[in-house]
């Protein structure tokens, strides 16, 4: 892979953590691996990384512990999780405890180290300098990176966790034009289940939640023929 990036992968099987290591490591990536939570915290500690492949189904504290305690502690670093079920509670309840993607097993490693890659692009500092971390204020809003909150003049403003990642996205990559295909993968990665027409179906709801005229909208804007982008910072009323 073009980009050098620090991977550390966290299953308690040996063999699959060998095996994960190898691959990525072959293909550009600096890989270390560890049996679970308390090395990755370890490791974490001594070097930061770029991303944490996470199993979910560990003995002890699991996956969702794991995650669920970074995130606790202020520790951003982006997590795909990877799981033996494929269930889609397990996928829901891992992007809640603040995975950003998922991978159920078995999976293709090439599959895997597309994600990572995508992963890592989205962790590139946008045209205007905006964080994926700390917070973004426009009007009377402030989007909390770190809280995965949006509120409104101090009140707290619901979003579901997609609504959130898709609004966080645009607010990343303000004042940049971004396809449908683009906030798909820069918001959730590869998934072959949203379409075009789910992704305008979240812009609606987000318009709606932030009070946007969508016949005449102020921060999240209709690029026709192409897709949608987020009012630079001072644009907005």
């Amino acid at each position: 892979m073009a980009a050098q990036g620090r991977v550390i992968v966290v299953d308690d099987d040996a063999e699959m953590r060998a095996l994960i290591q190898r691959y990525l490591g072959e293909n550009g990536l600096s890989v270390r691996a560890v049996p679970d939570g308390a090395s990755l915290t370890r490791a974490l500690a001594r070097e930061p990384a770029d991303v944490v492949v996470l199993d979910l189904m560990m003995p002890g504290e699991d996956g969702l512990a794991v995650c669920r305690r970074l995130r606790a502690a202020g520790d951003q670093t982006p997590i795909i999780m990877l799981t033996a079920r494929g269930d889609p509670v397990d996928r829901v309840l891992g992007l809640e405890m603040g995975a950003d993607d998922y991978l159920a097993k078995p999976f293709l490693p090439r599959e895997l180290l597309a994600r990572i890659g995508a992963l890592m692009r989205r962790r590139q500092a946008s045209p205007l300098g905006l964080p994926m971390a700390g917070s973004v204020a426009f009007g009377p809003f402030v989007l909390d990176f770190d809280r995965l909150a949006l509120t409104r003049d101090g009140e707290r403003v619901d979003l579901t966790t997609r609504e959130f990642v898709f609004l966080k996205t645009l607010v990343a990559h303000a004042g940049r034009p971004l396809s449908r295909a683009q906030l798909i993968e820069l918001a959730i990665g590869r998934d072959a289940e949203v379409t075009d027409r789910a992704v305008d179906v979240q812009i609606a709801r987000l318009r709606k939640a932030i009070g946007d005229d969508p016949d005449a909208p102020v921060w999240i804007r209709t690029v026709w023929g192409h897709g949608y982008v987020f009012a630079k910072p001072g644009d907005g009323p």
